[in-house]
């Protein structure tokens, strides 16, 4: 009996040492994955690049991280998120070493695909920390882990200081070495997830083929849970690589300030997450995204008002008018933002588990890709409208239209569900939003 203690000790702490360890990691790979947001300016400078090529730079590993997450999250259900998740991160790490000797746009850019396999980590974190907690608890679980999106901050705090005291390479080099560090401490400090053990000792039924575990994704829910994502999660990534460069055009900021203003958006973009994970337990993620997307309408709609002068027709003659978002007010506004982006990217993944317990991995996957496919677009979308329309707010005007199609379309589906409860029991479907 005694010999068996150490033993169910263990397993009684598997669940916070695997919740604990997978958001030290995604940590990690999250500074890793948007490390252009600051040595993409300094390559921008040393390249020549124009807005649309740098929004291209930036993109590139968002690209990756983004496409890749369907297929790491289906082989973590597959074959164990203990596994993938070292994979994933040395195979990153060595992307990330090759950059520091990358000359050209184009070697720039091959780099860039290969840093961006650290995004995908979040897919492998979503489906391996899931099955360690009941569904009571998942939103809270899942959204601590979410929490590693602070290392967004943690690149722009670090490497600006890196970058100016021995250039942009040292940050590449600096950054390769966290992650096999990272990768090394995670394999030896986790286990695998319930679910691969009891398969392992053929207490559990095999894995399902391929294709079956892609068969939730032809319901229409998984993709109006992944727009919803696009712009929680794939606004905020592309703000936290935008906004360097934003306050740098247009307030006149240094790298190394700009980069700590960046740092001061993404970091409470980062922590609430976890608050989110714990309202959408309390009051239900629906109601966490009523409030996420008013509140961001509002925000964007303001940042999105152009620096402009007025002139009026008084009683007495003319009356010049002069409006500007001034520095401090621009960083309160894009600080709530932020804020309650936190809170809708935890209240999308408190859906997944509660609607497709089976497929966390595929359908967390998909809605990730989405969601980190905003991450790409978004900031080449930024370049595109800077360079056709010369009005630096034009990416907020972009995204005040996408935040009011997201409530546009969950308000219209809900109502159809209460419409359709009203003609028979309520489903689990909408008892969950």
């Amino acid at each position: 009996m005694t010999a068996n203690l150490p033993a169910a000790h263990s397993q009684d702490n598997a669940p916070r040492q695997a919740l604990v360890m997978s958001t030290i990691a995604f940590t990690v790979c999250f500074a890793v994955w948007t490390i252009f947001s600051i040595i993409g300016v300094r390559i921008k400078q040393e390249l020549v690049l124009n807005e649309t090529e740098f929004g291209l730079l930036v993109g590139t590993p968002i690209l990756t991280g983004s496409l890749v997450r369907m297929v790491l999250g289906v082989w973590t259900d597959r074959y164990g998120g203990r596994l993938v998740y070292t994979m994933t991160m040395l195979a990153a790490a060595v992307a990330t070493f090759l950059l520091a000797f990358a000359h050209t746009y184009a070697q720039m850019l091959l780099a860039a695909l290969g840093v961006g396999l650290a995004g995908g980590s979040f897919a492998v974190g979503v489906a391996y920390v899931s099955r360690f907690f009941p569904a009571g608890k998942q939103g809270t679980a899942l959204g601590i882990f979410g929490v590693g999106n602070v290392g967004a901050a943690v690149t722009k705090f670090l490497a600006p200081m890196v970058l100016l005291a021995w250039g942009w390479q040292s940050v590449a080099l600096i950054w390769a070495a966290a992650l096999v560090v990272m990768a090394v401490v995670f394999w030896f400090t986790t286990g695998d997830d319930p679910v691969i053990r009891e398969r392992h000792a053929g207490k559990a039924a095999p894995a399902r083929s391929f294709w079956q575990e892609f068969a939730p994704l032809k319901n229409l829910q998984v993709w109006r849970f992944a727009f919803y994502y696009f712009f929680c999660f794939g606004a905020f990534v592309a703000l936290s690589l935008w906004l360097p460069r934003y306050l740098i055009g247009v307030y006149g900021f240094g790298i190394a300030t700009a980069g700590m203003i960046g740092a001061a958006y993404s970091i409470p973009a980062s922590i609430f997450r976890a608050y989110g994970g714990v309202l959408s337990d309390r009051i239900g993620a629906r109601t966490v995204l009523y409030w996420t997307f008013s509140v961001c309408a509002v925000a964007t709609l303001v940042l999105s008002l152009p620096s402009a002068d007025y002139v009026v027709r008084g009683i007495s003659g003319p009356i010049p008018f002069h409006f500007e978002i001034g520095p401090l007010a621009f960083i309160a506004v894009a600080s709530v933002l932020g804020f309650f982006m936190s809170l809708g990217k935890a209240a999308v993944y408190k859906h997944i588990p509660a609607h497709y317990p089976q497929s966390v991995g595929a359908v967390g996957g998909v809605v990730g890709m989405i969601g980190g496919l905003g991450g790409f677009i978004l900031p080449i979308a930024f370049g595109a409208l800077n360079d056709l329309t010369g009005v630096w707010s034009s990416c907020f005007m972009l995204l005040f239209a996408i935040v009011a199609s997201c409530l546009v379309w969950m308000h219209v589906s809900i109502r159809r569900m209460e419409r359709a409860a009203q003609t028979k029991p309520a489903s689990l479907s909408y008892a969950a939003e």
